[in-house]
């Protein structure tokens, strides 16, 4: 049972009573769910958004410290501080980081051919859609003797953090390694924690790429920097845990381009009474299944369906083989109680979640009142599984409210642009007044100058 919520200063509450299990009955008269520590609430107000949406820090303090000391002492160190890193956190350092082919090769033999299959098929769809993405160049006048164009290059060589600890993500080798190759990226590297998985290895192996058993920060780092068995790379991405993400925002603020900040996972729910509790539990248990600090949120217009969906993930916590890592996950989770459609709407924009599910009548319509959030998942049979797998879409999100300014992996996001001027003298001669105005009003002289050398220089 959650004791009064210390984000909140709100008790956890189930006006229904007991939920899949015996209620305990709280100072405030409410009671709350034994069996799960789901804090429920009966509505929140504006004023109040700040405190019960704020994702809980969990030790960020302690974290950022340790994961700045690595960093420092990967970038003065290179292997050598690597091994002694990845000893003291994986308990094991090979004595080359670097994967070969013939072991990636090898792995098919140990993978279900039904697998090989669904891989296929997902490969199939998210090429599909990324490809589609592809920018076209443009070259226009923008007034008469002044042609302006832009075309995009791939990005030379990039870094893949493909996760493959406590779950081994293998669709996010597809998820990164897809629009590299579509964009043309003529160098991939790819750091997973040491002990993949044969699957994990299959997976790898179908793409020209090097890869290396590297996981957590220290991955981050050796590709930020390059060490003796690493190159550096010109940018980063994939998805990760707290440490992972702390590690690329803090290189971030250093200089290294990263894709975004990518985890932990998080999920919101928006559910009216056209849903199905069982589903929305799923989703819910979905994302609490990828770690201890995953936060699932439940939006409902209606305490029966949070009522039911509670109902429901106890039914199904138990038949999940990481149900210990959900369970903790859920410690963190919110039920609130919306008003209506509206107010979630508000609510989700101002949250700005990883995944957002509408399951709700009209979920296109209202699809296009969402102004931040990942990805978006319409109606009833729209699971977040699916986007995670196979559907086309990216499963490489921003999460902790950064959808408010950065999007999910992109086939342009391996990409870089590049623009060009051409100017005829008459186009100058024409656009001289303009740059003239406005050097003199910022007082750059020199800026001027180089326009006026041209005009008065004769042909």
């Amino acid at each position: 049972m959650r004791d009064q919520d210390k984000r909140t200063g709100i008790s956890g509450q189930n006006p229904k009573g007991s939920v899949g299990a015996e209620a305990v009955q709280q100072t405030d008269g409410t009671a709350a769910s034994e069996a799960l520590d789901i804090t429920v609430l009966p509505n929140i107000t504006p004023e109040n958004y700040r405190k019960v949406l704020n994702r809980p820090s969990r030790d960020a303090a302690g974290r950022e410290e340790k994961v700045r000391q690595i960093i420092h002492k990967i970038e003065e160190g290179g292997d050598e501080a690597l091994r002694e890193i990845c000893l003291e956190i994986d308990g094991q350092a090979p004595p080359d980081f670097e994967i070969p082919r013939r072991v990636l090769k090898q792995a098919a033999r140990d993978v279900d051919e039904h697998l090989k299959n669904a891989i296929q098929q997902a490969t199939a769809n998210i090429r599909r859609f990324h490809e589609a993405q592809l920018p076209d160049p443009v070259s226009m006048e923008t007034m008469p003797g002044v042609r302006c164009s832009i075309r995009y290059l791939p990005i030379e060589r990039v870094g893949l953090y493909i996760p493959g600890g406590t779950a081994p993500l293998l669709s996010t080798v597809l998820m990164t390694v897809i629009p590299a190759t579509i964009a043309g990226c003529k160098e991939i590297i790819a750091c997973t924690p040491p002990g993949a998985s044969p699957e994990l290895l299959f997976t790898l192996s179908l793409f020209d790429i090097r890869v290396f058993a590297i996981g957590g920060a220290q991955a981050i780092a050796a590709m930020a920097f390059g060490t003796e068995s690493l190159p550096r790379v010109d940018k980063i991405f994939g998805p990760g845990n707290a440490w992972v993400t702390s590690a690329k925002m803090q290189l971030a603020g250093r200089g290294l381009a990263i894709d975004m900040p990518a985890g932990p996972s998080e999920v919101m729910v928006i559910a009216d009474n056209t849903a199905n509790p069982a589903y929305v539990a799923s989703d819910l248990l979905s994302q609490a299944e990828h770690g201890d600090d995953s936060q699932v949120i439940l939006l409902a217009d209606n305490m029966e369906m949070i009522h039911q969906t509670i109902t429901e993930i106890n039914k199904q916590l138990e038949s999940l083989s990481r149900r210990e890592t959900a369970r903790r996950a859920l410690r963190y989770a919110l039920a609130i109680c919306v008003t209506g459609i509206d107010q979630a709407l508000e609510i989700s924009n101002y949250y700005g979640p990883e995944h957002l599910i509408l399951s709700v009548q009209d979920a296109s319509g209202h699809a296009e009142r969402v102004t931040n959030a990942g990805s978006v998942f319409l109606g009833n049979y729209s699971p977040e599984s699916a986007g995670d797998y196979a559907s086309g879409t990216n499963h490489t999100l921003p999460t902790g409210g950064a959808s408010r300014a950065w999007s999910g992996i992109t086939t342009a996001a391996f990409m870089k642009s590049i623009t060009t001027q051409e100017i005829s003298r008459e186009g100058l001669m024409g656009l001289a007044p303009t740059v003239l105005q406005l050097a003199r009003a910022e007082e750059l002289d020199a800026h001027a100058n180089a326009v006026i050398q041209r005009i008065q220089t004769e042909k």
